[in-house]
């Protein structure tokens, strides 16, 4: 997509998104689901009359949030929100859906339950992506236009601080412990750091051109920045006070008074995205213009092998026992499956045109793709990799996320 390309290296948006313009009356798919020979009920979960589970797809060109029921594969309905909509993100702790409007700069809020906008929450100039914190009671905005940084009360679902940070700010992350706020801002090279407990910025790391994507460990201790304008990724030890001696050893590093940088690691050409295995072992820098994925030993700060798969990847994902990774290739309409184990490419999943962000299912047993270009959600099944069905989305998608939760047993009859 242009617009997020175009924003991608002008206000820094997160390299999650398509960078092409997308296609003109592109072909879209029925919504009607189609299963390829083989595919078998009983290898999908059995779900519980009061389990739901939907997947959100945000349409920056139709103002509008494209909602697939997984449970039963298809489309649910269509949400208007803000203009222009990009990053979404959904809640932990509660069933809601946070989508970011860039054209309006605002927050929709989604309730899970009904599907419908619940708040709208103003932000600053030309914001792109939210980060939700772990109990669910804030949630962080980076404005690319106004240099700074939402802070959002979800509770009261307001604006409650605006942090400047450096020039260009794409993504802002928080930390799994809800200590830190990782900034990066494209345009200013650099990177920020906020204690999210005071929201003052804490420290600054020049240096890192083209900040983009930022992985940040499990345990909270480190932080892996993509230098997308050059072939490097920024380690970063992230300030923690010291744990109980018995939680010492699950730390990737000795706990910091404050923050440091470790190491500039050199990867591929434009790492534009930042795959963290669940265990939080390894890191895969998806080096767009290299072709390829390097990977990265956390624990050591250190680079190991390099691998091929395919012209322009895009994105990447780790399965949840951290055996495979998929990359979308923007160039090739295809994933690449490649061997964790094994490191190797082993297989490929047809997807639709210009396939971008991904996301997987609560089980783990369907991988939803967005095709930026021909303006689709593929749906590939992970024991096979096989393409299972397609459905439409709206004009130029952008981002997808899945939530899935109980609803009360008299609201499932």
């Amino acid at each position: 997509m242009m617009q997020l390309f175009q924003a991608r290296n002008s206000a820094s948006a997160r390299p999650k998104r398509a960078l092409f313009q997308r296609l003109m009356g592109c072909l879209l798919f029925p919504a009607a689901m189609f299963c390829l020979a083989g595919c078998q009920s009983h290898e999908f979960p059995d779900y519980p009359a009061n389990y739901r589970e939907y997947a959100y797809i945000t349409n920056g060109g139709s103002n509008t949030v494209t909602v697939l029921d997984v449970v039963n594969l298809r489309q649910d309905r269509v949400i208007p929100v803000g203009a222009d909509p990009t990053g979404v993100a959904v809640s932990s702790k509660r069933n809601e859906v946070y989508v970011v409007n860039t054209g309006s700069n605002s927050v929709s809020v989604i309730a899970a339950e009904k599907n419908a906008v619940v708040a709208t929450i103003p932000v600053h100039q030309r914001p792109h992506f939210i980060s939700v914190s772990s109990d669910g009671k804030r949630a962080y905005v980076a404005n690319s236009g106004s240099n700074n940084v939402s802070v959002l009360d979800l509770d009261k679902r307001r604006e409650i601080a605006a942090i400047g940070v450096g020039e260009g700010p794409g993504l802002a992350a928080i930390s799994p412990d809800g200590n830190s706020l990782v900034v990066s801002n494209r345009l200013g090279n650099s990177v920020s750091i906020i204690d999210a407990k005071t929201d003052h910025v804490r420290s600054v790391w020049s240096g890192c051109p083209g900040a983009t994507d930022i992985a940040i460990l499990p345990d909270s201790s480190k932080a892996f920045i993509a230098c997308s304008g050059g072939h490097q990724v920024m380690a970063l030890a992230l300030a923690m006070a010291p744990p109980p001696s018995s939680h010492a050893r699950s730390l990737s590093v000795q706990p910091m008074p404050t923050d440091a940088i470790l190491a500039m690691l050199d990867v591929g050409k434009t790492p534009i995205y930042l795959a963290l295995k669940p265990d939080g072992g390894e890191i895969f820098a998806v080096n767009y213009n290299g072709g390829s994925i390097s990977e990265i030993d956390t624990s050591s700060n250190e680079v190991g092998g390099a691998y091929m798969v395919g012209t322009h990847p895009m994105s990447g994902l780790a399965s949840s026992d951290n055996s495979t990774l998929y990359v979308s290739d923007f160039d090739a309409d295809s994933l690449g499956v490649f061997s964790i184990d094994d490191a190797e490419l082993v297989d490929t999943a047809r997807t639709g045109d210009g396939p971008d962000a991904m996301a997987f299912s609560k089980a783990g047993h369907l991988l939803f793709v967005v095709d930026a270009n021909s303006g689709d959600i593929a749906v590939i099944r992970t024991l096979t990799h096989a393409l299972l069905t397609m459905f439409p989305a709206g004009k130029q998608p952008n981002d997808i996320a899945v939530k899935a939760f109980l609803v009360p047993s008299h609201h499932a009859l």
